[in-house]
């Protein structure tokens, strides 16, 4: 498998990744309380699909762009996000909570492998220098994280300007 085609399946399981979290993590985030904080249906899709729509857009700088590009070291830095993702939180909610948390299973069978991979791949091949790595995977894990309370006031934002939701958390059921 080589770098490019391990971009094309990064986008997948990172969409898959977030459909399942789209689907199930609002909801369990109400009763979850004491380990993440209750967020609102609308508002999370928004999130989920703009950081998909991110993965996507970074992936396909890395193919345009080839080696050493800043596309590369953008969807590296990604991948390493979600192969950190998959122990913080999922996997440690769900044993702290001993109750699955949503996108456990995707988290486990899809980015553990396929960032994994990515990862070596972009090493072996010098899509990524090592040297430069060590502060750019950080820091795009960095901006990220920075970014999700950012865009789920924004979907808050947009949900109650649209008259989704009334300035808090919508429910499933109401999505």
């Amino acid at each position: 498998m080589t770098f490019d085609t391990l971009t094309g399946l990064f986008v997948l399981a990172t969409a898959s990744h977030n459909i399942e979290e789209a689907l199930w993590l609002p909801a369990w985030s109400q009763r979850a309380r004491r380990w993440r904080a209750p967020v609102g249906a609308w508002e999370f899709r928004f999130a989920v699909l703009v950081l998909t729509a991110a993965a996507g857009v970074a992936a396909l700088l890395a193919h345009a762009g080839g080696k050493g590009s800043i596309g590369a070291y953008l969807v590296s830095g990604y991948a390493l996000a979600m192969l950190l993702n998959v122990v913080f939180p999922h996997v440690l909610a769900t044993l702290v909570l001993r109750e699955y948390a949503p996108g456990t299973l995707t988290a486990l069978l899809l980015n553990l492998p396929v960032c994994a991979l990515l990862l070596e791949h972009a090493l072996r091949e010098r899509y990524v220098e090592p040297q430069v790595f060590l502060w750019a995977g950080p820091l795009t894990v960095l901006a990220i994280v920075g970014a999700i309370p950012l865009l789920l006031a924004i979907g808050r934002r947009l949900a109650v300007q649209t008259g989704l939701q009334s300035g808090r958390g919508a429910t499933s059921e109401e999505i």
